[in-house]
Parts: C-alpha cells; structure tokens; sequence
C-alpha cells in the first residue's frame, strides 16, 4: 500500500509550499476547542482501542466536552479519508489526528484545502520534509518497547528450556530455539518492531544459556493487512506447525494470541493486554501510550502554539509502554524488565547496537536509510554513528528495515 500512495503522495508534496512557517492559529487559553479523530478500525481492534483510549483520556483530563470529541471509525487507507477529514473540519473542529500510516496523502491533502486546521497523523513519514504548516507526524521509539517485550519472551523461553518443556522441532538446526512473528506488511515499522523483538529474546537467552551456547531464531510471516483475524491465526497456525515455541506478532486481531491460546503456545502481543482472552498464553504486550501526544497537541491548539513537524515519545516521557505481565510469564521477568528499561533510559544499552546483529555474516558499520521519503524512496541518509544504527533519530516514524542473520520471512505482502 505504501507504493501505491507514492505518487499521489509525490503530487501532493509537489504543491505543499503553503504558509510553510505559520504556527497553531490558537482559540484562547483555557478555551475548550473541538478534536476530530479519525480511526482505521474500531475499539475491535487493538491498534486502534489504544488510540481510542487515549483520544477520551486525553480530552477528559483537558476538560473537553465529550460532545467536542468527534470519532470516524472504519475509514480506510484511500479517498474516505480526505472526506472524513474535510467533513471533521466543516464541523468546526481545531484538531484532526488520523491514526494510520495509508491515512497521510489524504490528510496532506485536506491539511491544504483547511489551513485554519491542525492535522496531525500517526506514523507518518512526509511531514518534516513536505512544507505543509498544519500537517504534523508523530510516534515513539516503539522499538524499545518491543525490545523489552523481547526480553520477556526470553525469560520464557529460558524457563521452557530449563523445564524441559520444549520438544525437538522447537530447535532449528543448528540447536538454536525458533520463535515466531506475525507482522502485516514488510513496511519498516513493522520490520523496525519484529527486529528489536528478537534482540530482546536473543539478548536474554545468550546470556541465560551461554553454557550450552543456544540462541533464537525467528520466522516472520506476512498477512498483506493490518487486521485480518483469519489470515493472522493461520500465519500464527504455520509457524507453530513450523517448531515456533513462542509466537508474537505486528497484526491488529485476536487471530494470533487466540491461535496461541488453542496450542498452549506462550504469546507477546501488541497494542494492549490479551490476558483475559488467552490467560494461559499471555506474557507481555508492548504498546504506545498516546496521551502524552494528544496533551500536548490539545496545549498547542488551545494556547496558539506551534506542534511539532515530527514528535518522537519515548520510555523516559511514558509515551513508549508496557502492560503488566501475564500469568504464563517466567519468573523474575518484570526485575529483568525494569534492569533493562533502566540500562535504555540512560543509554548504556542500545537497541540496535550493530557489534549485536550481522548482516550477511558481517557487522554493519554505515548504512543509507530512506528518512527523506520521495516517491522513489532512495535512500538519503546515513544512520549508523558510533556503531549504533540511529533509529528514531531523524524521523519519528522508523526506518530500521535491515534483514539481519537469525530472522527469516517466509512469506511477502506488498
């Protein structure tokens, strides 16, 4: 989907010199303003309920009326879009996010025709380079969360081993555990999210089982869609019939964590905990907490001041989170959590840490990275400094889409 929006997209920025310098117009100090949301989904989908959450938290704790909160849910990635956004904006409202990567053509677009309007999006990639003044993008360094969601499956799989739990086509052949993903698309935020994931597992099982000189390997699986119950539960079905002993995954449904659930297959999810659907199988799930962001963008409108072109959360400011750990966690799991967080937090450790991973056999030592995205998405941009692949450093939005040694896809969705 994302090459199918390049060339609108390339069109779109082509004529985007539009007040490029202007700031939040403001509607007063303590004034109350009107937000309009639009969602991918709904509250069925775990991507989506997180973003739905905290769009009420957020306007409940700025004291918006809930009338002054309009929700379009179910608007799909194409010309839908632009129309819920136009509509948001004849409706009076100050503030229109959108909370999906297809959405952000159409909300260039609309941010163009309402320049009295704020639009901000999700996951974007073209504010910081497009010259709109009233289209911002904003994420968190996910990547982290995965990292210690990873951290999590490796206590696990530690535990299976040290119990002679695991079954001889959980090891690949070379003796090392299989684990598994299922991602939607091989986009870079989910490329970005599944890599971190298992240097988190990786990281903990090389360490607990030095000795026997046993690490991870990981299968990756594709949908081809950011929600699909049944594609999700059959990608999660293949790789447990391939030796997975431990599923996670980048997808939206319960398809995955309930395929866990049926084959008593420990599972990490995403966006939200799944432990009252899967109570045998849940661990961990990783998740961006967006009310820091929606704060801060509700301050901008309300106080006329400039939002950010593209806003990063991070662990340190609560925007990158964990939920609570599951009952089929190991052990110690959330001391090791928190010993970790705490390594991320001051910067002794780093996620993507090449002297970590090879590529090719080979560590990376510099690397040119599509920030700049254009509609023949050419790489623009060397990330590596110092031996550390700088993820989230000149966009919010990941470009981490590397394969590395260990992780294999066995499938591709375009």
């Amino acid at each position: 989907m994302k090459k199918l929006l390049a060339l609108g997209l390339a069109a779109t920025v082509a004529v985007a010199g539009l007040g490029a310098f202007a700031g939040c117009s403001g509607v007063g100090a303590g004034d109350s303003i009107k937000v309009g949301f639009i969602a991918l989904h709904d509250d069925n989908s775990t991507y989506d309920k997180n973003f739905l959450d905290a769009i009420r938290q957020a306007c409940k704790n700025k004291n918006i009326p809930d009338e002054n909160l309009v929700i379009r849910t179910g608007i799909p990635e194409e010309q839908d879009c632009y129309d819920a956004a136009a509509d948001l904006a004849d409706q009076g409202c100050d503030v229109v996010f959108a909370d999906s990567f297809g959405h952000e053509s159409f909300i260039m677009q609309a941010a163009q025709e309402f320049p009295e309007v704020q639009f901000c999006h999700a996951t974007g990639t073209y504010a910081h380079t497009a010259g709109i003044a009233n289209h911002h993008n904003a994420f968190a360094s996910i990547y982290e969360g995965r990292y210690l969601a990873g951290v999590a499956a490796g206590m696990k799989l530690v535990e299976m081993y040290n119990n002679n739990e695991l079954e001889a086509n959980n090891f690949d052949d070379d003796g090392n555990i299989r684990i598994g993903y299922v991602g939607a698309y091989p986009y870079a935020e989910v490329v970005s999210g599944y890599t971190s994931f298992f240097l988190g597992a990786q990281s903990v099982v090389e360490e607990e089982l030095a000795d026997e000189g046993i690490s991870v390997s990981m299968e990756v699986t594709y949908t081809g869609s950011w929600f699909d119950e049944k594609k999700e539960k059959e990608g999660a079905n293949t790789l447990i019939g391939n030796g997975a002993a431990l599923i996670s995954q980048h997808a939206d449904s319960m398809g995955a964590p309930s395929a866990c659930e049926e084959a008593g297959v420990p599972n990490v999810s995403y966006n939200g905990s799944t432990a009252a659907e899967c109570p045998d199988t849940y661990i961990i799930s990783s998740r961006i907490n967006w009310v820091p962001y929606f704060e801060y963008m509700i301050d901008c409108v309300m106080n006329g001041d400039e939002i950010a072109k593209d806003w990063t959360g991070t662990l340190e400011n609560g925007a990158v989170a964990l939920t609570e750990v599951g009952a089929a966690a190991a052990e110690g799991t959330q001391a090791k959590i928190d010993e970790v967080k705490a390594k991320l937090i001051s910067g002794e450790l780093k996620v993507f840490d090449c002297s970590k991973f090879t590529v090719d056999g080979e560590h990376l030592t510099e690397y040119m990275a599509d920030v700049n995205t254009d509609a023949a998405y050419e790489k623009d941009t060397q990330v590596i400094e110092n031996g550390v692949f700088m993820e989230s450093k000149y966009r919010s939005a990941p470009y981490f889409d590397v394969r590395i040694d260990g992780i294999t896809e066995l499938s591709s969705a375009e």
